[in-house]
């Protein structure tokens, strides 16, 4: 059992990582998993959770978060009408799908390999929007089918396998085709909604029974850790949706493409640091 004062430490921590979820979600319309699963996962080790769980219960846990913050940060943004609800509803299986899939798939993938294509993929996107935000387009009209539903369902898998809401690709997705940053960032809240409830059955559904679980765990989700963080975020993400839409086209696309470079570092350094 670690010290009392080592446990309140972790504690001010995950509150920290609730704030900054929450904003996070609310500014560019992520669930905030990206800040949520490096959290999740010292906590869990300080807590003397199984080795062979934590990084499935970190990613499970986060995953179960971004269910009310990003239906709280979707809310928020469909009241200033941002939302391009013809892209969801296309979306409405493909997206789900894919986090099922994640899901099906968590216990046997390669957390390694995950985060390796996570950082290299999150530091292309960083350049681009850092860089070439008004002259590299792939065209000026989203895909049509069978090509957005493949879109989508990789979305969902590749969110739902890392526990994020999908927000770090839909904006670079929307945006690539010619779309208001503030309308991509409203979208990408309604795609973690639909990225995040399917996660969540899927992870409690993956997790069921494991021996190496800790107490208060529904599967691969531990409601002390969710209960320590969601009041918090959900505080704190409707002034991100605010902020989202006081802030310039400019403003959103720098702040945006600093936020996936830090992301990208973060796996490199979780892989060779």
């Amino acid at each position: 059992m670690p010290p009392i004062s080592e446990l309140m430490m972790f504690a001010g921590l995950l509150v920290v990582a609730g704030a900054v979820a929450g904003l996070l979600a609310g500014v560019f319309g992520i669930g905030g998993g990206a800040v949520l699963v490096p959290v999740f996962y010292q906590v869990f080790g300080v807590a003397g959770v199984d080795p062979a769980v934590i990084m499935h219960l970190a990613v499970g846990t986060s995953t179960a978060i971004i269910v009310p913050t990003s239906i709280r940060s979707f809310t928020a943004h469909r009241k200033r009408g941002a939302v391009d609800t013809d892209l969801l509803k296309g979306w409405i299986v493909a997206v789900p799908l894919g986090a099922v899939l994640a899901a099906v798939v968590a216990s046997h993938a390669s957390s390694e390999m995950l985060r390796l294509i996570f950082a290299v993929i999150a530091l292309v996107l960083a350049a681009r929007m850092a860089f070439l935000s008004n002259r590299f387009h792939l065209g000026s009209e989203l895909p049509g089918e069978p090509a957005r539903f493949v879109v989508g369902t990789v979305f969902g898998l590749i969110s739902g396998l890392m526990g994020i809401g999908g927000g770090v690709l839909n904006n670079t997705f929307m945006t690539l085709y010619g779309r208001p940053i503030h309308q991509a960032v409203a979208t990408s809240a309604g795609v973690g909604v639909l990225i995040s409830i399917p996660g969540l059955l899927g992870y409690i559904w993956a997790g069921w029974g494991d021996e190496g679980l800790p107490v208060a765990s529904t599967g691969f989700v531990n409601w002390i850790a969710f209960a320590l963080i969601i009041p918090i975020a959900m505080v704190v993400t409707p002034y991100g949706a605010r902020l989202a839409h006081a802030m310039s086209k400019r403003q959103l696309e720098t702040g945006f493409s600093l936020f996936l470079l830090f992301v990208s570092l973060r796996f490199f350094y979780s892989l060779y640091g």
